[in-house]
């Protein structure tokens, strides 16, 4: 997501980080270098530390961060916890805090520690070294801005020229053309993260006749993923907060009751039933690096026992993107599981390999995947379950973030909605859903949208040129697509109309790299004999104000069994239902 509204999304930063030891780097020879290689492979997805060093804007800008009170850094929402904490960020602070940030400050959205004391210290030397100035400035790695690679990012405020957001509308018909699309860094790579404002008193999400938004739940703790069991409970991941909810629907369907079915997950967020949908008998949960299950009983809202490992690690390498998806085939017989990569694009992550050397890894991980630290990331894996397989291979390859996955049940096929890479400018690249080819690979981090070259990684595979997949659907730049659902209710009093029927619905999350705001909404894929046709309908828009921030960031939505459909807004903790009536 890019990445997303991170664990550490309301804290002091640092998001996502790893469960291992930092892997210092050439030159890392003192602990602030080595701080700064372990910033730049494991926080720099999400956070800025120095001028220029392309750092993400997930996370609060970390510049200056030793001195200053917590919660105190610009354009950021920071969770009431750390505002309210009193601490000042000093070297013995950020230790105990990077230590166990749950402890430190309960209530903080930052769930993940730093368990290696080396790596903290190197951490804590790094911005000691910033804030003193003893640290000299790193020559430009390949594939960073600061360097004199690509224009700086834009200043604060949009870019002159009306925003496109301001023309969504249900019905309002979209087509990204990939063989127009602009040259990198055409226009500035744009820090322009959403301010989550209370809802206006005059904002409505505006959906098709016929259609209605209301309040489903409230009060929850970073809603992310959500599954629908075989009697109509819904199975919702928590992520930030590491638990996983059953949400029990009221007699009416207006509303539902919470209960905390399993907690202590690190990240959950992938859901599924086995062996079926319809008559499970275990529900299974995608952690950051390993999936679990819970023995289940149609009907059960807490965890009957202590969950069986059944992959005990997705990737060697942690940090960067966190969500998992999981689904299994229609037969049952395989599970896949999506991985993110973990950075944007640091070039010198992804060491050289000599043409034979990149052919023989291939032969292990699939045509076009990346190594080192992103070794087993940015793809989709595949798993024959019904054997215990618990190594997996690579099913396709190339995609930066899947952070939403499902099958279309009319076909069987595994659709991905897909977070591309930034800080190529407003209108590159652009994010996709698509049908995943078995064995196909979709660019990333050396191509994008077929054969247009990454320029941060100029010249490094041209034996890759030509063997990308075009996606299906690209969306315009930086929409962040987190979650795609076909529309799969036969009946029930909320039934949506036929043409809804069999179609896939995906959520655009928001864009924080574009200089004017885009996504916020829900939109529907047409098809044509179950085949997409490149374009995409909005469905669900209104979350953006007039003054370009948001009132909400949906994240999720799930079809329920009366035929109407949730949606998750993981900026303000709102569960909605949308239901219809014939007007």
């Amino acid at each position: 997501m890019k990445s997303r509204i991170l664990v550490a999304a309301a804290v002091l930063g640092l998001a996502a980080m790893p469960t291992m030891g930092a892997q210092p780097g050439p030159g890392a020879a003192n602990p602030a270098a080595q701080g700064r290689q372990f910033f730049r492979e494991q926080c720099l997805l999400c956070h800025s530390a120095e001028p220029g060093d392309n750092g993400g804007a997930q996370g609060p800008n970390l510049a200056g961060l030793l001195g200053r009170k917590a919660a105190s850094g610009q354009g950021f929402n920071y969770t009431a916890a750390l505002r309210n904490s009193g601490i000042t960020w000093d070297a013995a602070a950020l230790a105990h805090f990077l230590a166990s940030p749950t402890e430190a400050v309960p209530g903080t959205s930052m769930v993940i520690p730093v368990p290696n004391e080396a790596d903290r210290n190197s951490l804590i030397a790094y911005f000691t070294a910033l804030r003193d100035g003893t640290l000299p400035a790193p020559a430009a790695p390949r594939g960073m801005g600061g360097g004199g690679f690509g224009p700086p990012r834009a200043a604060a405020g949009p870019p002159p020229g009306e925003a496109e957001w301001k023309k969504d509308a249900p019905g309002v018909v979209h087509r990204v053309d990939l063989d127009k699309l602009p040259a990198p860094f055409a226009t500035p790579s744009a820090n322009n993260f959403p301010q989550v404002v209370p809802k206006p008193a005059d904002a409505e999400l505006k959906v098709p006749p016929g259609f209605k938004v209301e309040v489903y739940l409230t009060g929850l703790s970073g809603p992310r993923n959500m599954q629908v069991a075989p009697n109509g409970d819904v199975f919702l991941a928590e992520t930030n907060a590491g638990r996983v909810q059953v949400l029990r629907p009221s007699a009416d369907g207006r509303t539902a009751t919470p209960t905390v079915f399993a907690q202590g997950l690190q990240q959950p967020y992938g859901i599924a039933f086995y062996p079926s949908a319809d008559d499970p008998q275990w529900v299974y949960i995608a952690e950051v690096n390993r999936v679990v299950r819970y023995a289940y009983r149609v009907g059960d809202t807490v965890a009957r026992g202590l969950p069986e490992i059944v992959i005990p690690q997705l990737s060697p390498v942690g940090g960067g993107h966190f969500t998992r998806d999981i689904v299994f085939s229609k037969d049952g017989s395989k599970l896949f599981v999506s991985v993110g990569s973990q950075g944007n694009i640091f070039a010198d992550s992804i060491a050289k390999k000599s043409p034979a050397e990149a052919q023989e890894w291939e032969r292990q991980h699939g045509l076009g995947a990346p190594w080192g630290l992103e070794e087993n990331r940015a793809m989709v894996r595949v798993y024959d379950i019904r054997n215990n397989d618990t190594r997996g291979r690579a099913y396709a390859t190339g995609i930066r973030n899947c952070v939403g996955m499902t099958m279309q049940p009319a076909t069987g096929d595994i659709w991905c909605a897909v977070n591309e890479r930034d800080m190529l400018g407003d209108d590159l690249v652009p994010d996709y859903a698509t049908r995943v080819k078995e064995g196909a690979f979709y660019g990333w981090p050396w191509y994008y949208m077929g054969s247009y070259e990454e320029p941060r990684m100029a010249g490094d595979r041209p034996d890759l040129r030509g063997k990308v997949t075009r996606p299906d659907v690209p969306f315009t730049a930086h929409s962040a697509a987190t979650n795609i659902q076909f529309y799969n209710a036969k009946e029930g009093a909320s039934l949506f109309p036929p043409e809804y029927h069999g179609v896939p619905f995906v959520v655009l999350h928001g864009s924080w790299n574009r200089g004017h705001r885009t996504g916020h909404k829900i939109v529907t894929l047409p098809l044509k004999d179950n085949v997409p046709t490149g374009e995409y309908v909005d469905f669900l828009t209104g979350f953006i104000t007039p003054d370009n921030q948001a009132w909400g960031r949906p994240v999720a939505i799930q079809v329920l069994k009366d035929g109407s459909m949730l949606l998750a807004d993981g900026g303000a903790n709102v569960i909605y239902r949308i239901s219809y009536s014939k007007p």
